[in-house]
């Protein structure tokens, strides 16, 4: 992993906005996320978190995660917003996804950034592997992170909360 710094940051930080813009379109409860993903400096896919189309009746963002064993994969309502984003890059911009960079943020109760925590999505990192995303972007504490998406995927498998 490598934190970026000067223009290459700002221009993260840009991209991470854009990635704010549309998680307010989110209607989970529990988290709204947004995810772009870049190349060559142009958007070819986005998404948010939300349940599967038509299946709002499917929304569980009231129950809690302590209902379920902690070894059950994500047994929440939505599709993730990295989810959404490589489908989306899937149905419009399938011969760019191969390089492809991913910037992913969550939203607090406000709308506003959040920084990221670790690494954690396994569903996601295989996924973007499946794909070609090579990198993943987070806002942290310390600064705006790139990840290579081996090493998110390696540490999303290492992730205990």
């Amino acid at each position: 992993m490598k934190f970026l710094s000067d223009q290459e940051e700002k221009q993260a930080l840009d991209y991470i906005e854009k990635a704010a813009k549309i998680a307010l379109y989110s209607t989970c409860e529990r988290a709204r996320c947004g995810c772009v993903i870049i190349k060559d400096n142009k958007i070819i896919g986005e998404g948010f978190n939300n349940p599967p189309q038509n299946k709002i009746e499917q929304k569980r963002c009231s129950i809690s995660k302590d209902t379920y064993h902690k070894k059950v994969t994500d047994k929440t309502c939505c599709v993730h917003a990295e989810q959404r984003a490589i489908m989306d890059a899937l149905r419009n911009n399938p011969n760019e996804l191969n390089g492809s960079r991913l910037y992913f943020v969550r939203l607090d109760k406000d709308g506003n950034s959040q920084k990221a925590g670790k690494p954690y999505c396994t569903i996601c990192s295989k996924m973007a592997l499946d794909v070609g995303v090579v990198e993943f972007v987070l806002w942290h504490d310390q600064g705006v992170c790139v990840y290579n998406t081996d090493e998110y995927n390696l540490l999303s498998y290492q992730y205990q909360d």
